[in-house]
């Protein structure tokens, strides 16, 4: 599995192409406390280091009439489409925070990747360290010396030398389903940081953050969204059996 500091993130839709209306007919849920967004690959949560556009620059437009507009509750990589969870007012995000950090949030991923898995299903028990060379940059690497990371897979369907699988992280770790595909050699398709080096990125990452539970009032059911697959990994999903 190779590791590389900081590379150019992949092909991705162009922020230009992402619009104030174009994210309001992506809301997943909404509600008084909490809006869920299915976020498109491509689009940073917050600012980049070199000034790229974000989602910031849209959480004015993303108010629907309330006094303030929402705030991130959790992150999503820049190359990760799917259910990003925005809390809109203060009391809600102190809620939401309080559900992430005790890993009561239940998120499901789908992942395209290359090759099959060791079984049809099974655990990665793999921790991570973040390193920050003299160079500059940063890299996350498989450490025993670094934080707990695991994660549960599924074997959904496979053809065409690609396999689908469904993650369930059990930790919150920076790269960390990218990293745990990869050592089980699996590679998530075009991805240009633990991918497979002799096939370089075509297009935008094929990890969906597919759906999320958020146990957010005792008296009531779970919040639940479900995001639709992007139009990136249809076909690679199609040829693993999916519709």
């Amino acid at each position: 599995m190779s590791v590389i500091e900081q590379p150019p993130a992949c092909p991705e839709t162009p922020t230009a192409a992402i619009t104030a209306e174009s994210l309001k007919d992506r809301v997943l849920h909404l509600d008084h406390d909490v809006l869920i967004l299915d976020k498109p690959a491509g689009l940073l949560v917050h600012p980049g280091p070199r000034g790229q556009g974000s989602l910031s620059d849209f959480l004015p437009d993303l108010w629907f009439e309330m006094a303030r507009p929402p705030a991130l509750a959790h992150r999503l990589d820049r190359d990760t489409s799917g259910c990003l969870v925005l809390g809109r007012h203060q009391k809600a995000l102190m809620k939401l925070g309080r559900l992430f950090s005790r890993g009561l949030a239940d998120k499901t991923y789908w992942a395209v990747v290359r090759g099959a898995p060791p079984s049809a299903e099974g655990r990665i028990d793999l921790p991570l360290l973040k390193v920050l060379p003299e160079t500059g940059g940063w890299r996350i690497r498989p450490d025993p010396e670094g934080l707990p990371a695991a994660t549960l897979y599924r074997l959904l369907g496979s053809g065409g030398g690609l396999s689908w699988l469904e993650l369930r992280p059990l930790t919150g770790r920076t790269h960390q389903l990218r990293i745990h595909c990869a050592s089980i050699g699996t590679p998530i398709v075009d991805d240009p940081y633990y991918g497979d080096s002799a096939v370089p990125p075509a297009g935008p990452l094929h990890l969906l953050a597919r759906s999320i539970t958020l146990p957010l009032r005792q008296d009531q059911p779970p919040i639940a969204a479900v995001a639709p697959p992007p139009a990136h990994m249809l076909a690679d999903l199609a040829a693993c059996g999916y519709l």
